[in-house]
């Protein structure tokens, strides 16, 4: 009894806070400037990916289409969060912003930055992020940037998370998700 109290506690809380980290802020970028310089960070980004791992050519060629985050940033003291913006690029083109709002509680200290890479399986689930009806569990079924890592990635869900981490110690064990947010260039 006192472990299901305690598993709704955490499933509310962790939904309260990855519902107020994404709040107030837009999902696409304010000025021209800033639209222009997300979109290049994105491409660059992507080329890193690529770079870092030339087998992920085949699974973007093979994916409806997919989100680049150049760079989403976290922290945490107990309770954490970490937002993030990207493109979303369906047929190798940019069709639309998107943001990520991360949420977690529990044991964890510190702030990290990382770059994350979602491809989408089909158009089903990339309509089902357009529609904001896609969320993940924090770092659940991540596959770390490696040279051959995506040789034998694999789509989970309709989709196929790839991150690389960027700068920044965090020590952490905790739970919760990402919700992401789409706009339409």
């Amino acid at each position: 009894m006192i472990t299901t109290i305690a598993r709704v506690t955490s499933v509310v809380l962790v939904s309260m806070i990855v519902s107020g980290a994404g709040s107030g802020c837009s999902t696409a970028p304010k000025s021209d400037g800033d639209r222009t310089a997300l979109k290049m960070n994105a491409d660059e980004t992507l080329k890193l990916y690529k770079f870092t791992d030339p087998s992920l050519e085949a699974n973007l060629n093979k994916a409806a289409g997919y989100a680049v985050f150049p760079a989403i940033t976290k922290g945490g003291a107990g309770l954490g969060g970490a937002h993030g913006r990207g493109v979303v690029y369906q047929d190798h083109k940019p069709v639309g912003w998107c943001d990520v709002a991360q949420g977690t509680i529990g044991l964890q200290l510190g702030g990290q930055s990382f770059s994350e890479l979602i491809l989408f399986q089909d158009g089903y689930a990339l309509e089902r992020f357009k529609r904001g009806e896609f969320a993940l569990a924090a770092q659940a079924r991540a596959v770390a940037a490696a040279d051959g890592a995506a040789a034998t990635a694999k789509f989970n869900d309709g989709v196929m998370v790839f991150t690389m981490a960027k700068g920044g110690l965090m020590v952490e064990a905790s739970i919760g998700g990402q919700n992401f947010s789409y706009e339409p260039m």
